[in-house]
């Protein structure tokens, strides 16, 4: 799907920006101003081979940048690209051989929780310490090296033959420039192989569990990779010469897209999953949680995610063959507490804070009587469950947080946003231009790329809403709360056995 606007007929300074997500890739272009000229995206799906496997084939990333951009240029002949910006889905390892060819699949980020017997290993390898003191955060699902350990013993063929390490964003920098380089923020989650305070990478550990894989030169996410090369140009249609950031993992792309990544900062991600980036300057160590660097220098992040969030709304739509317009009417009918209904949303696992890869959903309180509506507002309502659940430990661990600003598709919804404040107690900002992080990754590339004082993107996306609590509900979400955390406890060694047979069941 394409969009353009009215444009000049004159050329005018534009910045292309490409993201590549868990379910589409979308991208855009940008005038000087932030107005967005044109809008393009391509949906695609991840390949689940085996239960607890999300992986995608890293050529679809450059094919669908290379689509995406040249529809973009079409739809704007005016334009004259000055910058070209990458983000994408991470932590992903995308081991790729000599002549830049991937050896296997890309493995993805928290959702793929194959490798846990390599965590167990590391960890007693290492000592859960001195993973935490050098990388910040303890093993878990979304740490990048078990992953890398993964291939190298249970795919010797593929792993004979891996030389490079690549994300969707730095594999798309060495496409159009040649370039082989991984910002700080994506290094600093392929743990245990990065040292967060020192902004390197951890030399033994990587020589221990990467050995043949050449390290990545190391930069920051606004920092110019390169430029378009001339076959690059000549498939893309992007001018030769033209500068590329690093880029970065969508979701601070995205907090950056709200302005939601200065210190106090917390961004919430409505999207396939959620995520959530609370920013300061301060390295937080909690072990439910995971500690990175930041996009910019001087910052650090404790993050966290839930492993559904949109995959669970839509796998209700898919299942009932309703619409979300007619769902969202229903769940807004139901009314909080979904008539009685309590939903855990680990249909994928989980993420954060339980780090619970063999959880599973839980839906409670069913009777005859409840409709698809009820179903559906539980699924919102687990969603925002885990949101408070995750917003709480990041307090717990340290975390100050001033201000939370919303952002991603799942925004669109204001019914969505409300139950989640109610939920939470907590206020969200609602940004004028809610396109992503395609619209972030355009925003660094012209800040990377400017002619004189730099755009600030409260200029370029403003503050538009407030999503505010509604007071009346704050007793029924606290005991919904108290419910949520005791039905996770008391039903978890039966859905680890449940899990243990699905696995059984998918070999």
């Amino acid at each position: 799907m394409i969009r353009g606007i009215g444009f000049k007929e004159d050329a005018m300074r534009c910045t292309l920006g490409v993201d590549i997500g868990t379910s589409s890739s979308k991208g855009v272009l940008v005038d000087a101003d932030g107005a967005i000229l044109a809008t393009a995206s391509r949906a695609h799906d991840v390949s689940r081979p085996h239960s607890g496997w999300v992986e995608m084939d890293g050529r679809v990333w450059w094919e669908e940048f290379v689509s995406l951009a040249g529809e973009l240029i079409a739809a704007v002949p005016g334009a004259e690209i000055v910058g070209v910006g990458v983000s994408g889905m991470g932590p992903c390892i995308l081991l790729a051989d000599e002549e830049d060819e991937p050896v296997r699949p890309a493995i993805l980020y928290g959702v793929d929780t194959r490798a846990g017997e390599q965590i167990e290993r590391m960890t007693d390898e290492l000592g859960a310490e001195e993973i935490a003191r050098v990388g910040g955060s303890l093993l878990t699902s979304q740490a990048g090296g078990p992953k890398i350990a993964w291939i190298a013993e249970r795919e010797p063929e593929a792993w004979a033959r891996a030389r490079r390490l690549f994300m969707p964003a730095s594999w798309l920098a060495r496409r159009l420039t040649g370039e082989y380089v991984l910002d700080h923020q994506s290094a600093s989650q392929v743990s245990p192989l990065y040292d967060i305070e020192a902004e390197r990478w951890h030399d033994e550990w990587w020589e221990r569990y990467a050995g043949p894989i050449e390290a990545p030169e190391l930069r920051w996410a606004g920092d110019i990779a390169g430029a378009v090369t001339a076959d690059a140009a000549s498939l893309t249609g992007i001018p030769e010469g033209v500068p590329v950031i690093v880029g970065t993992i969508d979701a601070w792309t995205e907090a950056v897209s709200v302005g939601a990544h200065e210190v106090g900062d917390l961004m919430l991600m409505y999207g396939t999953t959620m995520f959530l980036v609370a920013t300061g300057e301060q390295t937080l160590r909690t072990p439910s949680m995971w500690t990175t660097a930041g996009a910019f220098p001087g910052t650090r992040n404790l993050a966290g995610g839930l492993s559904t969030s949109g995959a669970l709304t839509a796998w209700l739509k898919d299942l009932t063959g309703a619409d979300y317009p007619e769902l969202l009417a229903e769940a807004e009918v139901s009314g909080p507490g979904a008539r009685g209904l309590l939903m855990l949303p680990y249909f994928a696992g989980e993420r954060t804070p339980i780090q619970d890869p063999d959880a599973r959903g839980v839906i409670a309180g069913l009777a005859l009587e409840h409709t698809r509506g009820d179903l559906y507002r539980a699924a919102l309502e687990a969603t925002a469950l885990g949101v408070r659940h995750n917003v709480e430990t990041m307090r717990a661990a340290g975390a100050d947080i001033r201000r939370i600003v919303a952002v991603g598709g799942g925004t669109q919804g204001r019914l969505w946003l409300q139950v989640v404040s109610d939920v939470t107690g907590l206020v969200q900002e609602v940004p004028e231009k809610t396109i992503g992080a395609s619209f972030g990754a355009a925003f660094l590339a012209a800040v990377a790329t400017a002619e004189g004082e730099p755009a600030e993107i409260r200029d370029w996306n403003p503050i538009v809403e407030s999503i505010r609590p509604a007071p009346e509900t704050r007793a029924l979400y606290d005991e919904l709360f108290d419910r949520y955390r005791w039905l996770y406890e008391s039903s978890k060694d039966l859905v680890h056995e449940l899990a243990a047979d699905q696995r059984e069941a998918s070999a």
